[in-house]
């Protein structure tokens, strides 16, 4: 399976008009409007990663990073497959690919994600994606006043010695932090 591997410091509309389309289809509600998204890269608080079959886009991601050298983490904000391409392993290899570059380029400790917390089979096949890709689950369920469904961190820690020192509330401060700068005005 090959699966050619971009990631954007700065905006790029004609990638992002191939990426778009998945990132809508994946996210129709709630998502951040593309605004937000570019001023992210703008103010390099955030990244576009791209991933691409025979040119063809296949998955994107949007990330950011919070914290001080040494504790970095990388918030992976959103992440999505186009929907034709799931299920071939496709999720696990642009997450690796996502991976490999934070800790090459960023020495990360670890990344931080959230997911919907309500029980439901869409939802816990989600939660089973990111078991598979190793992330672990916190216990603290997050309600945002700005969206009706609560959100559970999950985290992957990627060097020795990274702990997580409570239930996950830690964890979404980090995230917090993120959307914060992103929403902020310049």
């Amino acid at each position: 399976m090959d699966l050619s591997f971009t990631t954007l410091s700065h905006w790029d509309q004609n990638k992002w008009n191939q990426l778009k389309p998945i990132y809508e289809e994946a996210f129709p509600h709630g998502a951040k409007p593309e605004p937000i998204l570019r001023g992210m890269l703008d103010r390099k608080i955030g990244f576009l990663h791209g991933g691409y079959k025979e040119e063809e886009a296949a998955a994107m991601a949007v990330t950011g990073l919070v914290g001080q050298a040494g504790e970095r983490k990388l918030i992976l904000d959103y992440m999505a497959i186009r929907q034709d391409l799931r299920g071939q392993g496709l999720g696990k290899l642009f997450l690796n690919q996502i991976r490999d570059w934070a800790v090459r380029e960023h020495n990360i400790q670890a990344i931080i994600l959230e997911a919907e917390a309500e029980d439901n089979e869409i939802n816990q096949a989600r939660l089973q994606f990111w078991r598979r890709c190793g992330f672990i689950p916190t216990d603290y369920v997050h309600t945002y006043i700005w969206v009706p469904e609560p959100y559970r961190a999950l985290v992957l820690p990627l060097k020795p010695g990274f702990e997580r020192r409570d239930d996950g509330e830690s964890l979404f401060r980090c995230i917090t932090a993120l959307h914060e700068q992103a929403y902020r005005k310049r």
